[in-house]
């Protein structure tokens, strides 16, 4: 039985569909396979970018990125699943850490942050990662909005004393904004947690990666 005009050109159009759906996945697979090294370089840059202004370089002679592990979530981090942590060393010396912390009592949400700590446990620089705090009200958390998030650095669990790990509305050491006061509550609350949760865990932190971990 020959095939109708109507079938014929059926067919072409659905054989034309289909070597334009071919060419186009390939031609979307050889784009991405081509600009995936590039994006993950420029990330781990801006990543790295990020953690050195936590933990000042001078502090450690290992390769920062290439040490990370993942840690459960846990209350002190304010974190609910596994998060991030970047181990620093001197040569064979436990040299501080990168912390990823949550305060997840912001006045728009959750409020991410990365927490530096040296081997001492004292706070070498907090920076915001993520918030969604109220543009020129809240936002002021933001380094680079204000330097408000360097008073951060040099503190630590004794320093100032646990009374005064407050805003200053409360009695407190920190600085606030007038009007808006919940936002650095939260901020205030999750350094000290990152810092509860590295007096903790200071002993596993320091411990260097066994080869089974690092396979793993």
């Amino acid at each position: 039985m020959s095939m109708s005009g109507a079938a014929r050109n059926a067919l072409r159009a659905g054989t034309v569909l289909v070597v334009f759906a071919v060419v186009g996945t390939a031609m979307l697979a050889f784009t991405h396979g081509r600009t995936e090294p590039v994006i993950a370089r420029s990330r781990q840059a801006e990543q790295l970018a990020f953690i050195e202004q936590v933990l000042p370089s001078r502090l450690y002679d290992n390769d920062l990125l290439a040490s990370e592990r993942r840690v459960p979530r846990d209350a002190m981090l304010g974190t609910r699943r596994p998060s991030a942590v970047w181990v620093a060393r001197r040569g064979d010396a436990f040299a501080g850490v990168v912390l990823e912390a949550v305060a997840p009592d912001g006045y728009s949400g959750d409020i991410g942050l990365l927490v530096g700590i040296d081997a001492a446990g004292t706070v070498t620089g907090v920076r915001v990662t993520g918030h969604r705090e109220t543009p020129g009200l809240g936002d002021y958390i933001d380094r680079a909005k204000s330097p408000w998030i360097e008073q951060f650095t040099g503190k630590s669990l004794d320093n100032p004393p646990p009374r005064a790990w407050r805003v200053a509305k409360d009695g407190g050491t920190f600085d606030t904004r007038a009007g808006a006061t919940i936002t650095p509550r939260a901020v205030v609350k999750a350094v000290r947690g990152a810092l509860e949760y590295f007096a903790r865990h200071r002993k596993t932190l320091a411990a260097p990666v066994t080869r089974e971990e690092k396979d793993a």
